[in-house]
């Protein structure tokens, strides 16, 4: 992932972003991507409900480190193939990458939420606050099928709230929302956030 760049959909929220703060707006970015594209884009607010794949959580003391080593411990340069076919890497247990806070030396994880997992209370606890300050909602790029974000949207939509769909195919949510774009996110995002005359600039 350290090699992937932020499409030009990330750009454009980062712009808008950066553009309405300088108007005393501000955009919050609520996201169930693990990659940080966005922080690379350079989006400022954003709530990553899954977690990121460039931190680690201990399983033992729960401290939370970020972490860009590629890989994040010698025993797992060359493995991580994620194909079905691909042989158990068979790392010795005390090779695997290690919690450094002292005197703990518990064993690492990824600092996101697999299948099954339930998602931080605290990041919930903020989402909810950000939907009910919210006034306009952009769904951007999701299938609106994964719970509980895929109610979030909806949710704003109930209170009266215009919500654009941003999707290459319509989703089971597209008939709850004002406006549906069709079409790559990259190609659509762009334009529909780029800069107008008529914005007002405090």
């Amino acid at each position: 992932m350290q090699s992937k760049d932020p499409n030009p959909g990330h750009l454009a929220i980062a712009e808008c972003e950066a553009r309405l703060h300088g108007q005393g707006r501000r955009v919050v970015v609520i996201t169930q991507n693990i990659d940080e594209l966005h922080r690379k884009a350079g989006t400022k607010n954003l709530l990553e409900i899954h977690g990121s794949l460039f931190k680690t959580r201990c399983t033992s003391c729960g401290n939370v480190a970020e972490n860009y080593k590629s890989p994040i411990c010698p025993a797992l340069s060359g493995k991580g193939a994620a194909e079905p076919e691909t042989e158990d890497a068979r790392i010795p247990v005390e090779k695997l990458p290690r919690c450094e806070e002292a005197g703990c030396g518990g064993l690492l994880r990824p600092h996101v939420v697999w299948f099954g997992e339930n998602l931080d209370p605290a990041i919930l606890d903020e989402v909810d606050r950000e939907l009910t300050l919210c006034d306009l909602c952009l769904v951007v790029g999701t299938s609106s099928v994964v719970y509980p974000a895929a109610m979030f949207a909806p949710q704003v939509s109930a209170r009266g709230v215009s919500v654009a769909e941003f999707n290459m195919e319509t989703t089971p949510a597209t008939d709850r929302f004002r406006f549906h774009f069709h079409g790559p996110c990259g190609t659509t995002l762009p334009e529909a956030l780029a800069g107008h005359e008529t914005e007002t600039v405090s």
